[in-house]
């Protein structure tokens, strides 16, 4: 680590926590009961929403009704971006005529943007027309991203709520978030973007003649506006194919900023808007320095392994110029507009982040540079994660915390004056050791099945299937590459996966909301354990690295930590 390092991190944190409590507030005062502060123009097209879809905005729902109404809706999401992929070569807005996505790719690329995974086995700039990039992608983007949030609210809702037995409206919640957040957010960004030289239009490619006297087809089309969403929904779909490595995704320096930014930046508000919807800020004070501290250690270790380079390099006797980028740190696969510090730091934020947005090839980096992203997704994606399921998946680690606690003290344990009993307890080790179960069965699966499509051999080809099911069951979207994954094994193996991994665990949040919301509140007393002192925030850790350790830590010491092993002995 030198002072570029420091200073770049130490930049990004001071900013993003800057942003937490105003944005938070807002989101706080948005999904409340009865939101203040909205406007009568934005009001009177909610209210035209409401009409026009046949919603009855002042009907809640119970946890049952919530879930049922989360899953007909991304059903019926899948359908349509299935058909639209299908039919493109129908439909408008196509200028190089591209046919119909072939049906395996259509349907893990449909379930793909709708899990808010946005896992890519194709190049977006060869096989999707505008109108699918708009329509089908970047609308889910908004609508993946909603429902995170609104699933994230209800929990809220359940710790702040008593003797209820609703949680809130499914479609005003998805309406709000939208129309009130995302929107507004995505229209400021894409502009900011656009001003950096990132494309919007719906030209036809353009070829051009190259210094080298070859012709170049350049690729163009509607791209802030999906930039934009990608980052603030925490989807991470790229446009193209090189995704934010590409000039036109992500050309300078300053957008490459703004796009770490917006990653974070619903998810490390929510934890103010947690704290305040419960009434006690201090709550998620304590959760925000847990994520914070966790993300700064993995963070520092990532571009620490990648400022190190490849031993292998000065030692072999390759050319000059590999021998001293490789001393000055691992430049393999990354962007030289940015450098190791950035791209290290880009990918610590998109694998903390449910985000699966790319400025590097992750292939590319160190063994222990590419272990630290890995294990990041493996934790659940719980420090800061994506909108909405970020903050539940730490909150299920909380409860956690808070039982092992109890256990230790022999006190029946709860949480915010909520008993956590027999039912929570069976739905949260669900929720923890589904992700696990997609990841290692769907690893060995694919190794006896897929071994084909693996490019690598040795710990390395381990370390990308393993990657590609912990991207794909986390709803993360990232990939090591270097594996085939456009068969049809690997897209029906982590459309499941993907499908299991998000709604899976979004059903079992919300049947603990309902449970919640029907207990009484407890009053304090001087039994009660503090949730929001230094003393819980390091168990609270504490319980999140050790669950992922003791998973996880077969498989990794079978990739990356053996490549590294590989790698120091030449």
């Amino acid at each position: 680590m030198n002072t570029n390092a420091y200073l770049q991190l130490g930049l990004f944190m001071g900013i993003l926590l800057l942003t937490v409590k105003p944005l938070g507030g807002y989101i706080a005062q948005l999904m409340a009961d009865k939101p203040a502060r909205l406007n009568r123009f934005g009001q009177s097209i909610e209210r035209a929403i409401y009409r026009l879809c046949g919603i009855q905005a002042d009907v809640e729902m119970n946890w049952k009704q919530y879930a049922g109404a989360v899953i007909l809706f991304n059903l019926l999401g899948v359908l349509a971006v299935y058909a639209l992929q299908r039919l493109q070569g129908l439909l408008p807005l196509n200028p190089q005529a591209f046919g119909a996505v072939k049906p395996d790719t259509a349907f893990n690329t449909a379930i793909s943007f709708v899990t808010n995974t946005n896992w890519q086995s194709y190049a977006g700039e060869s096989t999707m027309s505008y109108l699918t990039q708009m329509l089908g992608l970047t609308v889910q983007n908004f609508l993946s991203a909603a429902t995170g949030l609104a699933v994230g609210i209800t929990l809220i809702r359940g710790f702040a709520r008593h003797n209820a037995l609703t949680l809130g409206n499914f479609w005003v919640d998805l309406t709000r978030s939208i129309l009130y957040l995302l929107l507004p957010l995505a229209l400021l960004l894409a502009v900011l973007l656009m001003s950096q030289g990132v494309i919007q239009n719906f030209e036809g490619y353009r070829k051009i003649h190259t210094l080298q006297a070859t012709t170049q087809t350049l690729a163009m089309g509607p791209v802030a506006s999906q930039e934009a969403i990608k980052m603030l929904g925490v989807n991470g779909g790229g446009f193209f194919n090189a995704n934010s490595a590409h000039p036109y995704e992500n050309p300078t320096p300053l957008t490459n900023f703004w796009q770490m930014l917006a990653i974070f930046l619903i998810p490390a508000a929510l934890c103010y808007t947690f704290g305040q919807m419960v009434g006690d800020t201090r709550q998620g004070w304590a959760i925000l320095t847990a994520m914070s501290l966790v993300f700064v250690i993995m963070a520092t270790a990532t571009i620490w392994a990648e400022q190190q380079g490849n031993p292998s390099f000065t030692a072999s006797g390759v050319d000059q110029m590999s021998s001293a980028m490789q001393a000055g740190g691992n430049m393999e696969g990354k962007e030289t507009r940015f450098g190791i510090v950035a791209s290290a730091l880009f990918a610590a934020i998109t694998t903390a982040a449910s985000c699966g947005a790319v400025n590097a090839m992750h292939d590319s980096f160190t063994p222990l540079g590419g272990l630290a992203p890995l294990w990041l997704m493996q934790l659940g994606e719980v420090i800061f994660g994506g909108i909405g399921a970020g903050l539940y998946g730490m909150l299920i680690f909380v409860l956690l915390a808070v039982f092992i606690a109890g256990l230790m003290i022999g006190r029946t344990p709860e949480y915010l004056g909520k008993k956590i009993e027999a039912f929570e307890i069976k739905m949260i080790s669900l929720s923890i050791l589904i992700t696990p179960l997609l990841i290692l069965v769907g690893t060995a699966l694919a190794l006896i099945v897929g071994k084909a499509s693996i490019f690598n051999s040795g710990p390395h080809g381990f370390s990308e299937v393993l990657y590609a099911l912990s991207s794909a069951a986390n709803n993360n979207g990232s990939a090591f590459a270097g594996l085939a994954a456009d068969t049809p094994f690997y897209n029906v193996l982590l459309a499941v996966t993907m499908w299991i991994g998000r709604f899976g665990v979004i059903v079992l949040v919300l049947a603990m909301a309902g449970s919640f919301a029907r207990k009484q509140r407890l009053a304090v007393t001087v039994g009660t354990l503090p949730t929001h002192g230094p003393l819980f925030v390091t168990l609270l850790i504490s319980v999140v690295i050790v669950v992922g350790a003791l998973t996880y830590l077969p498989a990794l010491v079978l990739g990356p930590v053996v490549e590294h092993l590989l790698m120091l002995g030449h």
